[in-house]
Order: C-alpha cells, then sequence, then structure tokens
C-alpha cells in the first residue's frame, strides 16, 4: 500500500523541500510514497484570484475564504477519499508520536496549510478538517509545519529505514526521551565514553540506557512520566 500525501497551499514550490533529500527522497523516487502540491489560487473564479478577504467582525489581516478551500479540498479529496483531512493550526492537538505512527500505518494525507489570520471555520467543520499543531508557537504559515509532520510520518513507512528496528529505541518509542549515545574516538577533549558501553556485557548496556532515558526524562520532560515515576 503507496503512503500518498496531498498538500493544500498558496507554495507549492516549497515541497519537496527536505522531503526530496534523504531516504525521505529516496523512498520519494522508489515509489514508496507520493507527494503533490496543490495551488490554492487555482479554484478561485475571480480574475485576480483571490483566496482570502478581511476577517468578519473586523481586526487585522486577512482570512482563507471557505467557498475557495472547499472547493480546492473537494477537488483533492473526493468524500470516497480515506485519507485524513489535516489543517496544520497552532491550536490543534498536539502532535505526537502515537499520531505519527497512526498516520503512517494509513493510505496518506491531505493536508490544508494556511495563511495569513486563518482559515474560516465553516470549511474546517463542512470539510471535518482535522487541526493539528506542531508546537506552542506561531508559523507564518501551514507549510513548515506539514513538513515535519510528513518527515515524521514517512520515515516510519516499511521500506525506508535501514533495519525494522531502526526507530524502536528513539524518543518517545517507548514513552522516555533517548538514552545518550556515542561513538568512536574513545576520547574527545578529554571526554571519554561511558565504560559500561565497551565492557562487552549486553545486560549492563541495556540497564544503563534505561536508566539514563528515565532520568534525561525525568529532568527534561516529567509530564512524560507516570505518576509514580515522576519524582523517583
Amino acid at each position: 500500500m503507496s503512503f500518498d500525501a496531498e498538500i493544500i497551499t498558496l507554495f507549492p514550490d516549497l515541497f519537496p523541500g527536505p522531503l526530496g533529500a534523504s531516504i525521505h527522497g529516496r523512498a520519494l523516487e522508489d515509489g514508496l510514497w507520493s507527494l503533490k502540491a496543490h495551488q490554492l489560487r487555482d479554484y478561485a473564479t475571480d480574475r485576480h484570484r483571490s483566496v482570502d478577504d478581511t476577517p468578519a467582525g473586523g481586526g487585522p489581516g486577512m482570512v482563507l475564504r471557505p467557498d475557495v478551500l472547499a472547493r480546492a479540498i473537494d477537488d483533492v479529496s473526493p468524500d470516497t477519499d480515506p485519507r485524513p483531512r489535516l489543517v496544520m493550526s497552532p491550536r490543534g492537538t498536539p502532535l505526537s508520536q502515537k499520531m505519527v505512527r497512526d498516520f503512517a500505518a494509513g493510505p496518506g494525507l491531505v493536508i490544508v496549510c494556511g495563511r495569513f489570520e486563518g482559515i474560516d471555520q465553516r470549511v474546517i467543520e463542512a470539510r471535518e478538517l482535522i487541526e493539528v499543531s506542531v508546537g506552542d508557537y506561531v508559523l507564518s504559515g501551514g507549510e513548515v509545519a506539514a513538513m515535519a509532520l510528513l518527515e515524521a510520518a514517512v520515515r516510519l513507512l516499511p521500506g525506508v529505514m535501514g533495519g525494522t528496528d531502526s526507530h524502536a529505541e528513539e524518543s518517545f518509542e517507548s514513552g522516555l526521551l533517548e538514552y545518550p549515545q556515542y561513538t568512536r574516538p574513545a576520547e574527545f577533549e578529554g571526554r571519554t565514553i561511558p565504560e559500561v558501553l565497551t565492557s562487552g556485557d549486553h545486560g549492563k548496556v541495556v540497564k544503563w540506557r534505561k536508566e539514563q532515558a528515565e532520568a534525561l526524562t525525568r529532568a527534561r520532560r516529567p509530564d512524560l512520566l507516570p505518576p509514580d515515576r515522576g519524582n523517583d
């Protein structure tokens, strides 16, 4: 099953961007997933190709029109399309590794990238757009956020990464942040690799990594730990 991603944006030339490089780019070339960006202005009906208007009730900025965006969504994603329809928004549900895994297990995504002050609420409701946030900050548009989401999802597709267990011990996969990593040289600017990692004792290595992951999580993201482990 192919993972097919389609983007509705005012800046289609931004894609594939970084998604066309490294493992994501190779997977794109190999047909493990597909990506198509659609120009929202192509769905405007006036000679100026207008896609926005002033906010109802007054205020600064402009708002994307529901009629133009609805035409784009209906063309890209008809009623029979099983792919989730997303809109990148700072007020959306925070993106998590679980969400990424769920998206990667599906047939693909249709992602709307907003601009200006936002999108008319009526089209969000009428087309059942799922609002997703990549963090508690505001970007100028949804394109970079869409790339981050796709970057996280595509790397989990079968055949994209080198080994099936390549991401098994990464941050958030086990509910913890990832433990520290080391490699050669054995000494760097007076700092050495922890002795346990060169001991050859697999059991001790596993134990050390678990302890390190828990300590890092407790220090930096205690919200990820169950209540009975957060203050150990």
